[in-house]
């Protein structure tokens, strides 16, 4: 029987700890200590600020390291080996380990390092995360774009230096440097005064050549990789709202000995519960339009 409730309290104890890691406030006090760490750590480059408080941001380092790492080792302990399969733990885990390294005097970049903490916002907020799994769900959506782009890229190239290259070797002297060239106006930084308006006063018809290449690249093919993005964030945020529906849903039915808590928990519970139930056959609805539109282009 002993042996029973040592166990008991154990589960209990990591039932506990996983409510605490999961409750938002938690998850606030997190993202203020990330906050409060990337400025401190900003400030050590200031010599004025490490003269007037350099103890102090020295000692707030230190704190927000030992949070992080109180952080990782409990949901590490709350979820064993399953914290590995989430990637955002994984990440929050090597920049946490990161900072662990010893900065001796061969490894003094490591401390500069340090700042990669900051990033553990990407994992903390909702939103961020939705954006940086919109951008990696759209990279191979990209490849027939990139491919596209430097195709297009390489003909101008070979364009610019057969024409200009005799009178203008610095900027078009050769394939490297025209594609160099070429990139500089395709962000428009001193496009016309800078390359183009030199170019035309020896060649006056030079702008049929420019003129072009800039409405296509810059307006049109630079155009579909945000039409990528978006496409991709909207995919995004519906799996997003979708996985956080399913996850209410599994909560629906609890064990017996969770029954009667559930039942006595305040009635605005219940509706959050019947809220997310709608914005999930929202996005269940949303999905199959979006087959059916799909389907009817196609066809």
């Amino acid at each position: 029987m002993f042996r029973s409730a040592v166990d008991a309290r154990g589960t209990l104890s990591r039932d506990s700890l996983r409510a605490l890691i999961e409750r938002q406030w938690f998850q606030n006090f997190i993202i203020g200590v990330i906050v409060i760490n990337a400025v401190t750590i900003g400030l050590e480059t200031s010599s004025a600020a490490m003269a007037v408080a350099g103890g102090l941001i020295y000692a707030l380092d230190i704190a927000a390291l030992t949070i992080f790492i109180l952080e990782i080792s409990t949901k590490l302990y709350v979820y064993r080996l399953s914290f590995f399969r989430n990637p955002w733990n994984v990440f929050d885990f090597i920049i946490v380990a990161v900072a662990l390294v010893p900065a001796g005097e061969g490894l003094s970049v490591l401390r500069a390092l340090r700042i990669l903490r900051a990033l553990r916002l990407i994992s903390m907020v909702p939103q961020m995360r939705v954006v940086v799994q919109a951008l990696l769900s759209a990279i191979p959506a990209m490849g027939s774009v990139i491919a596209l782009l430097a195709l297009i890229f390489y003909v101008a190239a070979v364009m610019a230096t057969k024409l200009y290259g005799s009178d203008f070797p610095e900027w078009f002297g050769s394939i490297g440097a025209s594609l160099y060239t070429l990139f500089q106006i395709m962000t428009l930084e001193s496009w016309s005064m800078g390359i183009v308006r030199p170019v035309m006063a020896v060649y006056p018809y030079a702008w049929i050549f420019f003129v072009p290449f800039i409405l296509i690249i810059t307006f049109a093919v630079l155009n579909l990789f945000i039409a990528i993005v978006v496409n991709s964030m909207t995919t995004a945020a519906a799996a997003e709202a979708a996985d956080i529906a399913d996850g209410v849903d599994e909560r629906e039915a609890p064990e017996p000995e969770s029954r009667e808590m559930t039942n006595s928990e305040p009635a605005e519970f219940e509706l959050i519960l019947q809220e997310l139930r709608l914005l999930r056959r929202e996005v269940r609805d949303f999905k199959d339009a979006r087959s059916a539109h799909d389907a009817r282009t196609l066809g």
